[in-house]
């Protein structure tokens, strides 16, 4: 078997489907074209000799069984869907480096001692409908109807509507989370630029970082830009751009894993003449450890609300997202690590700053990640891209975990 061929051919094949004039791809969960993307995949995997079905939302899962545990099972795979014009290689690449691997595995070895599966997930960008995470939630059996039974697309089209429209539908609240699942493996670009700069070609994910998100809204009093002097305003922006710097300066004090980003910004009235009597903005702060995670976002809102109190300012917070970090499976991460040395590839153990599908199935069965790099760091774009050495690198680790998780003793 040409693995390299056969893992090119598959990503020009499947990023036909939902390709977007500008060169990147909108495939939008319950869509049309995310249909065909799973059609395509399921095609692949019944041609690779595995035993395919759809669950009741629309994750699709390919099978073989193992010839001595088949009870056990050693699950790959990601997410099918994209963000709007995104790039090519987030979440399918994950897709098609699993059963490509498994592939290979079978044309080299037969079949496992443990039953093998790949799971295309249905989605988890959360680009069409106002939820995330909706295939490895329901595979875990942790989705709920009623955070999605009143939403509705940009267009108006709402999400049962849309989901029934293609054939699939909630699944049974009384189905059993699933037992047999002994290791769960996703690779996937970093879509950072950590691997690239280090001239590495393998990341071993050891933690998904936690996340913090606020909405804040600092008011003060609009007024008039030329006659109003200086000690007299109660100048919203100002105080933003004091929060700000501050906040920033004290997550460099901190240090790597630590990150913070102010990410949006909406002064009022927002015109060259009047004083900013309000700013909305947001703050999106990040660590693998839950406890440096609160101790630094507690003390930014202690922060917040003095720079407030000193400008005469008033200041509302909301903690709207509040995810704890998860750690990768010790043991799971030790097997890609051996991986990567038996492969000879130049790796590194990391974190994940980014969400991933691995975060929802993590807390159920034991999981790792595989990164390869990503050029620039550019992800959720056209352009991004991998060179496709990394990505067969990392296709390569993958089947050499797969190997050692399913086919030894």
């Amino acid at each position: 078997m040409d693995l390299e061929k056969v893992l090119a051919d598959n990503l020009v094949n499947l990023s036909a489907i939902g390709s977007d004039p500008t060169g990147g791809m909108t495939r939008l969960l319950y869509t049309d074209s995310w249909l065909d993307a799973q059609k395509y995949v399921e095609k692949q995997l019944t041609e690779a000799g595995l035993t395919t079905h759809f669950d009741a939302v629309g994750n699709l899962f390919g099978r073989v069984e193992g010839t001595k545990y088949p009870e056990e099972t050693i699950l790959s795979g990601s997410h099918i869907d994209t963000v709007v014009n995104g790039g090519t290689l987030d979440g399918q690449y994950g897709v098609i480096a699993a059963y490509v691997a498994i592939q290979y595995l079978l044309a080299t070895y037969g079949k496992p001692l443990r039953s093998m599966e790949v799971i295309s997930m249905a989605e988890e960008e959360g680009s069409r409908f106002p939820t995330v995470f909706w295939g490895s939630k329901n595979f875990v059996c942790e989705a709920k109807r009623e955070d999605v039974e009143g939403i509705s697309d940009f267009e108006g089209k709402k999400f049962v509507d849309e989901m029934r429209r293609q054939g699939f539908d909630f699944r049974d609240d009384t189905e059993a989370k699933r037992d047999d699942i002994k290791a769960f493996v996703e690779i996937h670009i970093e879509q950072g630029n950590v691997l690239e700069n280090q001239d590495l070609q393998i990341g071993v994910v050891n933690n998904i970082a936690g996340q913090r998100r606020y909405t804040i809204v600092l008011k003060g009093e609009a007024n008039h830009a030329g006659t109003t002097p200086m000690g007299y305003r109660k100048d919203a922006a100002y105080g933003f751009s004091k929060i700000c710097s501050e906040i920033i300066d004290r997550a460099v004090e901190v240090g790597d894993p630590l990150v913070v980003t102010f990410g949006k910004v909406e002064p009022k009235p927002n015109t060259v003449n009047v004083v900013p009597g309000e700013v909305l903005f947001t703050m999106d702060c990040r660590h693998t450890d839950k406890e440096v995670l609160k101790n630094f976002t507690e003390e930014a809102e202690a922060l917040m609300k003095e720079v407030a109190e000193h400008h005469g300012l008033s200041i509302d917070i909301d903690l709207w997202m509040d995810e704890a970090p998860v750690p990768m499976n010790e043991e799971i991460v030790a097997a890609v690590e051996q991986a990567a040395k038996e492969q000879e590839m130049n790796y590194r153990v990391m974190h994940s700053g980014a969400g991933h599908d691995s975060q929802i199935i993590a807390p159920h069965y034991p999981s790792a990640m595989i990164f390869v790099p990503s050029i620039k760091g550019i992800s959720h774009n056209p352009a991004e891209e991998t060179k496709h050495e990394d990505l067969v690198a990392g296709v390569k680790v993958l089947a050499q975990t797969l190997y050692e998780l399913a086919y030894k003793e």
